[in-house]
């Protein structure tokens, strides 16, 4: 994809490539700021629930795991994050059911509407669950031990950024990079002493150049973030209407469509499908999820190195198995995977685990959870 492989805070992921990554400047807006804010108090009634209960999203199991760099855990089962220019935190009550709160905001009715478009919320997580397990024994096992887990529903923009400085990089870092690109946008807010931004324009991101990018620690990464933005500017509907239009596109369509932006390949343009076009049987192929394929899906590929036209194979059989939201699928199998998360799952499961490994050793030499598809080195 990228997604990275996802740790939980506070340790600090490792990256899957050999050489060491050379750490990234702090960027103009620090994650915890030097400045003296007004600490914003939380008061009991002023928060509201979201009308969705924990087995519908589970902020932990949605928010550290890969799919956007830009919420921040601000307190226990708390994650704020902006959507626009409003500044909006969600956290679990002692029941499990999610509130949210405003900090900021142009228009408190257009916050929630953001939300609960950015929170998939006209999707019923448990009705979709029941017709997984009933198509795949597997799947009902883990999601006893997974419930909630959402895919969200992002800015195409911004979730295309994200995932352009996600290749071949490690959670630690991409968060930096991200917290970079972030403080180039309008100041919203300080949350428990974290800065808040609302993610730069296409037009402000225009005015940065590689060398600016380059210094800032972007790498290889740089040229691509520039170029897609120059790509984007050059759109006759504009960049950002072009990348909201291919929300109305056939699948293929949308991939193909990325794919043309410099730097996005396959699994990145994967990741942007699924996790901001409303792509929901899109299926971003990594070391994982080809482990898990070949495991379970499609074994007779066990051993075969992976290459786009078994990517291809890969994300036919999900869509096979588990219909038109089989991304939806994939990502609760792929959060299962994560080295945070094993330790929820009963011991026949590590056992499966270490018989599959045996059968898919070879497999595990493609390309790494951290790479787009291996094409891309600093």
């Amino acid at each position: 994809m990228k997604r990275a492989r996802p740790t939980p805070p506070p340790a600090t992921p490792t990256t899957s490539r050999s050489s060491p990554i050379p750490p990234l400047p702090t960027p103009p807006q620090p994650r915890h700021s030097s400045k003296k804010h007004q600490k914003i108090i939380f008061k009991p009634t002023n928060w509201a629930p979201v009308n969705l209960t924990q087995s519908e999203l589970s902020l932990p199991l949605t928010f550290p795991t890969g799919q956007t760099f830009r919420w921040k855990q601000t307190g226990p089962l708390q994650y704020t994050g902006s959507l626009g220019r409003h500044l909006i935190s969600l956290k679990h009550h002692q029941n499990g059911d999610v509130y949210y709160q405003i900090h900021h905001s142009p228009s408190q009715s257009a916050a929630k509407s953001a939300l609960l478009s950015f929170l998939n919320t006209n999707i019923s997580l448990t009705e979709m669950w029941h017709g997984f397990a009933a198509a795949d024994s597997r799947f009902a096992e883990l999601a006893q031990h997974f419930k909630g887990a959402r895919v969200l529903r992002q800015d195409p923009l911004e979730c295309l950024i994200q995932f352009l400085c996600s290749s071949n990089n490690n959670i630690s870092r991409i968060t930096k990079m991200v917290d970079f690109v972030s403080s180039l946008g309008d100041h919203l807010g300080n949350v428990e002493g974290f800065e808040f931004h609302a993610f730069p324009s296409l037009e402000r991101l225009a005015l940065v150049t590689e060398q600016q990018l380059r210094e800032a620690g972007f790498g290889y990464r740089a040229k691509y973030v520039t170029g897609t933005v120059n790509a984007l500017q050059s759109k006759p509907e504009g960049g950002v209407k072009w990348l909201e239009s291919l929300r109305k596109l056939q699948l293929q369509m949308v991939i193909d469509s990325l794919c043309t932006l410099p730097g996005i390949g396959l699994k990145v343009a994967s990741c942007i499908a699924l996790f901001s076009l409303d792509q929901h049987h899109a299926i971003p192929v990594d070391t994982h999820v080809w482990r898990i394929a070949t495991t379970h899906l499609v074994p007779e590929l066990a051993g075969a190195s992976l290459t786009p036209k078994l990517c291809g194979r890969v994300a036919d059989a999900f869509v096979t198995k588990y219909g038109k939201y089989a991304g939806w699928a994939q990502t609760l199998l792929f959060i299962a995977e994560l080295p945070s998360q094993k330790a929820l799952l009963p011991s026949v499961t590590v056992n499966e685990k270490k018989s599959s490994k045996k059968r898919g050793s070879k497999a595990q030499r493609g390309p790494s959870s951290t790479e787009e598809g291996g094409q891309q080195a600093d």
